[in-house]
C-alpha cells in the first residue's frame, strides 16, 4: 500500500457539525439553496463570472442589490452578500464548554482587575 501524501490527508475532529436555526425558514426546513442555488463559494464565484453582463445585472436585481456598470464592483458586493448569506445558514450550535478552574487559578486571573 502506497503511502499518502500529507496534502492528500485530511483531520478529523470527531463532532458532529450541526448549525443553530438563526431564520424562522430555517426552521421550517430551508437549507438556504434556495436564493444562491449552492452554498459553495468556488461554484458561485465560477457562476457569477461565466454570466454575461446584462445576465449579472438580472441576477443582482433577483438578488436584491442595485446593479452597477463597473462588472467587478459588482462581482465583488454579490460574493459579499453570498458570503453573509452563507454566514447567517452556518452558525455553529454547540458552545465550547469553559474548563472549571481552580480557586488558585481564579485568584491570579483576577488580580488584574
Amino acid at each position: 500500500m502506497a503511502k499518502k501524501k500529507i496534502t492528500e490527508m485530511s483531520q478529523v475532529h470527531g463532532k458532529v457539525e450541526s448549525t443553530k436555526p438563526t431564520y424562522l425558514d430555517q426552521i421550517w426546513g430551508d437549507t438556504g439553496l434556495s436564493k444562491y442555488k449552492t452554498l459553495n463559494e468556488d461554484e458561485y464565484v465560477s457562476f457569477i463570472s461565466a454570466l454575461p453582463k446584462s445576465d449579472l445585472h438580472s441576477h443582482a436585481a433577483s438578488i436584491g442589490i442595485m446593479p452597477t456598470d463597473n462588472r467587478e464592483s459588482l462581482a465583488q458586493r454579490l460574493l459579499k452578500e453570498f458570503r453573509r448569506h452563507v454566514s447567517a445558514y452556518t452558525v455553529p450550535s454547540a458552545k465550547k464548554a469553559t474548563p472549571k478552574l481552580s480557586s488558585e487559578a481564579s485568584r491570579i486571573l483576577g488580580e488584574g482587575r
